[in-house]
């Protein structure tokens, strides 16, 4: 059960919020790199914690993140025109460079310097792996650049996606930690999936529907441990890495991927979810591309021309009531992603946490609404630098390994919990 003036202060991120101004002290994911394709490429909307902006390439390769608004009469600048260096504004033809400066405004005078006094709104905007990612905070305190592993491995071993969720990005995060719906939710996903299938630790995980949970510290977050028996003399630990302020790695399975996500707030009501798999030590194979681009594994099959998924809340996940009754799909809907969506997604735009009721298995989930509530009001009512941020708190991995039944799963884990280019990843 959590109070709703918490559950409030977790769930809201728009401007001025203690939320909202802990999320624009990070770098966070802004949109994917495919979405500007080549310089001079029509500019797209972005909406990033409830604030409305256009993101462009212009003609000499610079990025862009500006206002969506021109600063004349207010007009979507959408519409307008990507040319020489800047983006035109269809109304009036007033023009911004990507730092969001003035550069001509045609009806002043060729002598006039009105344009050195006009800027919109503007964000960096930067291409680390397949992410372009933005830091909108003040730019004073702008911390150094992200070093997950997963952004810098080479092209050749990484992938990543990201879809729409039609709900607030706690809920969404919150899945992403919580290890014991896997045995049930993920059932199917274990045995047919291909970027799931055949890994011993799934034997475990269809055997033992009872994880035990520990959660440690961790210098950017916490390390959420599901414990489930193995063999008679040893445990297997299913070792969940959280980066505030909504980063996770998913312990990998034999020699598959890494999965990983980001949950990154539209607005209130909505997040994007980007999704990643890569490898450490080897290219992903074709047949592994193949299948994430299918929509399998983390991944989603998302509507032709949008990153919404083909199975949404408006065709009810293209539930399939017969397979649900043969038990091939515990929940009925195809896709480890949607999976997770449609459930997420069902408890409504932002849930009623006080009407909840925790058990042990959350007690990664309780922790981690604990550490964001106490790093948002540090930074409110302090200025206190929230955990996170640091190059140094991106260097973990996500680890499966079989333990004896007297070791502590941290202790234990240290090494294989700490990302190394090159090093293989701990997995049975």
């Amino acid at each position: 059960m959590l109070k709703k003036e918490i559950n409030d202060l977790l769930t809201q991120t728009g401007p001025g919020t203690p939320m909202g101004e802990m999320f624009r002290q990070y770098w966070i994911p802004a949109l994917l790199a495919e979405e500007l394709p080549e310089d001079g490429c029509p500019q797209i909307r972005v909406k990033l914690l409830s604030e409305r902006m256009i993101a462009f390439r212009d003609s000499e390769g610079r990025y862009g993140l500006i206002d969506e608004f021109c600063a004349h009469r207010g007009v979507s600048l959408w519409f307008g025109r990507n040319e020489e260096g800047g983006l035109r504004c269809a109304y009036h033809g007033w023009k911004f460079d990507v730092t969001g400066q003035a550069v001509e405004v045609p009806s002043e005078p060729e002598e006039s310097n009105f344009c050195a006094h006009v800027k919109l709104r503007a964000y960096p905007l930067v291409k680390i792996g397949d992410v372009l990612w933005t830091h909108m905070g003040d730019p004073a305190k702008r911390p150094p650049m992200p070093e997950f592993e997963f952004a810098k491995v080479a092209a050749e071993q990484n992938y990543t996606s990201k879809r729409w969720q039609e709900c607030n990005w706690l809920q969404a995060f919150e899945g992403g930690i919580d290890s014991s719906h896997v045995s049930w939710l993920h059932s199917g996903g274990l045995k047919n999936d291909p970027l799931f299938k055949g890994a011993k630790g799934n034997e475990y995980n269809l055997a033992d529907f009872r994880p035990y949970f520990e959660v440690a510290e961790a210098d950017g977050g916490l390390f959420v441990g599901a414990r489930r028996n193995a063999e008679e003399d040893s445990y297997y630990w299913r070792i969940t890495p959280w980066v505030m302020p909504s980063f996770t790695l998913i312990p990998p399975r034999g020699d598959h991927p890494v999965h990983g996500h980001w949950w990154i707030p539209i607005d209130d009501d909505n997040c994007w979810t980007y999704s990643f798999d890569y490898h450490p030590t080897r290219p992903l194979t074709q047949a592994e591309l193949d299948a994430m681009r299918a929509g399998h594994g983390v991944h989603s099959e998302n509507m032709p021309g949008t990153y919404r998924p083909t199975a949404n809340k408006d065709n009810d996940y293209l539930m399939d009531r017969d397979a649900q009754r043969r038990g091939e799909l515990f929940s009925g809907v195809r896709g480890i992603a949607i999976q997770d969506a449609s459930l997420q997604e069902s408890m409504g735009p932002i849930v009623d946490r006080s009407k909840e009721r925790l058990v042990s298995a959350d007690a990664g989930i309780i922790k981690a609404r604990q550490k964001l509530r106490k790093a948002a009001l540090a930074l409110r009512d302090e200025g206190t630098t929230p955990p996170g941020i640091e190059p140094a708190h991106h260097q973990v991995r996500s680890a499966a390994v079989v333990l004896p039944r007297d070791a502590s799963f941290i202790e234990s884990s240290r090494e294989a919990l700490t990302a190394e280019l090159g090093k293989p990843h701990a997995s049975v």
